[in-house]
């Protein structure tokens, strides 16, 4: 039995979870667009479980990185996670209809002004990489054949070549404005990032009738994304 805020959940409740931040910020016309609107501003309550005016859906705030586990889990119905969380989590257990194309950005490597970046991945290469993002890191780098020693950090990633922790960085990257303030350069870009909509696959086959509906609206206005 599910249980949310001390009491069992309804049978036919729907529990959205969704970050704070932009991705909670992008989410909200798509919301709307299936007629459900959010009662509070998780920036200014201190609630982690937020009412709408449908009294069968309501909203949890996790972290980003926690989406797709409270989906997968089943402690969420449905989510909206970025790419770059899924690829990290590994998707299993979700079914993920939907790229929403809201909170683009990019995941890149950026290292110190003046780094010598393109002699350094030479074929035989070893870098040291700070990043959260391991898994996609790993990947990449494994595909040019650069050896690396990867340095998993959890808070700014800028920090790490200006002191020497790192050669370079893995971050996500949306202005620019971040790297250029501590000095550094965008020298590849991996991929490009945008947010999806996550769904428990148990809940996809038991809450469909109410399920399906919001995944049409927000199939509808993500469009207007593009």
């Amino acid at each position: 039995m599910n249980v949310l805020n001390g009491n069992s959940r309804a049978s036919g409740e729907l529990i959205l979870a969704l970050s704070k931040g932009r991705i909670f910020d992008d989410t909200l016309p798509l919301l709307e667009a299936a007629g459900i609107i959010v009662l509070e501003d998780p920036e200014t309550s201190r609630k982690l479980i937020l009412e709408t005016n449908d009294p069968h859906v309501r909203v949890i705030i996790v972290r980003a990185s926690d989406v797709p586990t409270y989906v997968q889990y089943g402690a969420a119905d449905f989510g909206v996670a970025g790419k770059d969380v899924l690829l990290e989590h590994g998707g299993e257990g979700l079914y993920q209809p939907i790229d929403l194309n809201i909170a683009a950005c990019r995941m890149s490597v950026a290292v110190q002004a003046g780094f010598d970046y393109e002699n350094a991945v030479r074929q035989g290469a070893r870098l040291r990489v700070a990043t959260k993002f391991v898994q996609t890191a790993r990947e990449h780098f494994a595909s040019k054949g650069v050896h690396v020693d990867l340095i998993k950090l959890y808070g700014s990633m800028e920090l790490a070549p200006l002191v020497g922790l790192s050669d370079a960085i893995v971050d996500l990257v949306s202005t620019g404005n971040t790297l250029r303030a501590n000095n550094l350069v965008e020298v590849e870009e991996i991929m490009a990032i945008s947010s999806r909509l996550v769904v428990n696959q148990a809940a996809l086959k038991l809450k469909r009738e109410r399920l399906q509906p919001i995944i049409e609206a927000f199939e509808r206005a993500s469009k207007l994304n593009r």
